[in-house]
């Protein structure tokens, strides 16, 4: 044991000599160290926090549930809920993930023919528009936002119309994960103002 004390390892796994060492980069990894297991006890906290919160959640809804004579349990959405004085709230949101079917490249190319029989009216900002939701990241991933958009544009087209029954029926939804996240204002007319718990954000 005594032995192994008098190294440490390298970026590469190399037992290097304690005295071989720069007093530097020695109180540099004692920093890290020290901080790093602060962070992981804090990461256990706000996970043992998140999970009593989802808990006491779904036991107000439960009451409620019995109260009004419904059958407990079941997908919960969003929703929100606002102490009395009006002055903190809990919000709880889903988010869906998504995912897009082979029919999207279908409504891409009824898109692009309604496009092309439309070049003569002047529609090079619906153009600009559907080549920017249909560009890909670096993953090779749509942007989905952007692709649902385009079922917003008040285009009376029937081929349009199909294209966008195409995005419908390709979007897949892969997971869904749940959030809570906490607000405060000083009264009840003022703005919101979230309760940063992400320690990149305070």
């Amino acid at each position: 044991m005594e032995e192994q004390e008098k190294y440490m390892a390298d970026g590469q796994g190399r037992l290097v000599p304690v005295g071989n060492i720069k007093a530097e980069d020695k109180l540099e990894d004692q920093l890290v160290n020290d901080l790093f297991a602060q962070a992981k006890q804090v990461q256990i906290k706000i996970a043992g926090f998140k999970e009593t919160a989802f808990n006491d959640v779904q036991a107000f809804l439960d009451i409620l549930a019995e109260k009004y004579g419904i059958s407990k349990g079941g997908k919960k959405g969003n929703m929100s809920f606002t102490s009395y004085d009006g002055k903190t709230k809990i919000v709880i949101s889903v988010a869906d993930f998504i995912q897009f079917g082979a029919q999207l490249q279908i409504a891409k190319q009824l898109i692009d023919e309604c496009i092309h029989a439309w070049s003569e009216g002047g529609n090079d900002n619906i153009s600009a528009l559907v080549n920017h939701a249909f560009r890909v990241d670096k993953n090779n991933r749509v942007n989905a936002q952007a692709i649902l958009g385009l079922r917003r544009l008040n285009i009376k087209d029937e081929k349009w119309q199909r294209a966008m029954d195409a995005i419908t029926d390709s979007v897949k939804i892969t997971s869904s994960k749940t959030y809570i996240r906490f607000y405060e204002r000083e009264k009840p007319e003022a703005e919101w103002k979230a309760v940063v718990l992400d320690i990149a954000k305070l």
